[in-house]
């Protein structure tokens, strides 16, 4: 299944180019975590036959405009250095066997067709593509061969890196650095997500290029990983890592992931809002002499 959130928690299931709204199909009022989250902590049961399905409204696809799929998830987690080429490209000597994850916070969030906002007028932010991981249960301590049945899905997203001095968590987890979606396909559309094919594009030129098939630690290692660490929930998400071919993005720059057999994610850039990096708060200042 194809799932898409759109106007106000609205959940849409696509089949061909219509969405059908099954809003009604999730159990329970709906939180500000979503519609798609609150269904599968639900576990995605009631009653999806073709015949409910007909009973309920439905419209062209083109006529929708796509949120976050999962505008709170409970954990965003993050791997580091996980393409060998781009651990070339970093000179990094580590690659995620031995540098762990990184937690992002939930709250830096957004969707397409939504702004990255720079934070900073002479600090570089790259772009990142990834394929994202949905956990679908609970799971800790679960080994790679039984991960995939922890996983709801997948969809498109970008982990948008400031190149600061600051902790990895710190430069990742400003407001709009986590766009996700458009769309949440379920395991069973994908066949190996260990052999999707990932594109970046910023302003319709290629920047990342790759297959998840080069992925140090593939889906099922990373899922498997990471819940010897920390308890997955359902809705958590998981950020696989991002190939060769980071770059700067600017004031305007649009940004576009597309993963094959998920779709494409685009944002654009702003820098509207954006300060230079030694007037940031929290910044180190001179002592006040006390005799003064």
């Amino acid at each position: 299944m194809r799932f898409i959130v759109f106007g106000e928690h609205r959940l849409g299931l696509i089949k061909d180019d219509v969405v059908i709204d099954v809003t009604s199909l999730v159990p329970g009022p709906v939180g500000p975590a979503g519609p798609l989250h609150h269904l599968i902590e639900a576990g995605a049961g009631g009653d999806w036959s073709d015949a409910r399905l007909e009973e309920l409204p439905r419209q062209r696809l083109a006529e929708v405009s796509p949120r976050a799929p999962l505008p709170r998830p409970p954990k965003i987690v993050g791997a580091p250095v996980n393409y060998l080429d781009h651990k070339a490209e970093m000179s990094e000597t580590h690659s995620i066997a031995d540098l762990g994850m990184f937690l992002k916070a939930s709250s830096s969030v957004i969707g397409p067709g939504e702004q990255v906002r720079l934070p900073y007028e002479d600090v570089r932010t790259d772009q990142e593509g990834e394929l994202t991981i949905v956990i679908g249960r609970t799971a800790r301590d679960v080994d790679a061969d039984s991960a995939l049945d922890h996983v709801f899905g997948y969809t498109c997203g970008l982990d948008m890196t400031v190149r600061s001095t600051e902790d990895r968590s710190t430069r990742k987890s400003f407001d709009t650095f986590t766009p996700l979606g458009p769309v949440v396909v379920t395991t069973d559309e994908i066949a190996d997500p260990d052999a999707l094919d990932l594109e970046t594009r910023v302003n319709g030129t290629v920047r990342q290029r790759t297959s998840t098939r080069d992925l140090i630690f593939g889906v099922r290692e990373l899922v498997a990983y990471t819940s010897s660490v920390m308890t997955l929930w359902p809705g958590d998400v998981i950020l696989t890592g991002t190939p060769a071919g980071v770059g700067p993005v600017h004031d305007g720059d649009s940004i576009e992931v597309e993963i094959s057999g998920i779709g494409t994610l685009a944002v654009t850039v702003t820098a509207s809002s954006a300060r230079p990096y030694a007037r940031r708060p929290g910044r180190a200042q001179a002592p006040v002499r006390a005799d003064v």
